[in-house]
């Protein structure tokens, strides 16, 4: 009997795991887009203290130049201290890149 219940556990288990792997499987680009997401904040934090401009004041100069469009928000890269902000005017997205390290714009697509 005692047989009988170990077999049907381990059954149960395999059947379990086979159950969850494809929900993990497909979690891990999430979890390691998030490990991303804090390795650019502490990057863009390090900047900071060292005298680099912050978001806001990047946003400060680059908003206002860019009349008649909606601000969406904006992504950092870490490797290359770039922030990019992106802008919707009359349907076309407009991404203006900005260096990180000294608030100057660096590119630009869209009109």
């Amino acid at each position: 009997m005692r047989k009988a219940y170990a077999t049907a556990m381990k059954m149960l288990l395999f059947l379990a795991t086979l159950a969850t792997t494809p929900f993990l499987i497909a979690a891990a680009p999430l979890l390691a887009g998030a490990e991303q997401r804090r390795s650019d904040q502490m990057s863009a934090l390090q900047a900071r203290r060292t005298g680099a401009p912050s978001l806001r004041e990047i946003e400060s100069r680059v908003i206002p130049t860019m009349r008649g469009a909606q601000y969406l928000g904006s992504d950092y890269d870490s490797g290359s201290a770039i922030y990019t902000l992106k802008f919707l005017r009359d349907g076309t997205v407009i991404w203006v890149d900005v260096d990180g390290r000294t608030g100057q714009i660096v590119g630009r697509t869209g009109r």
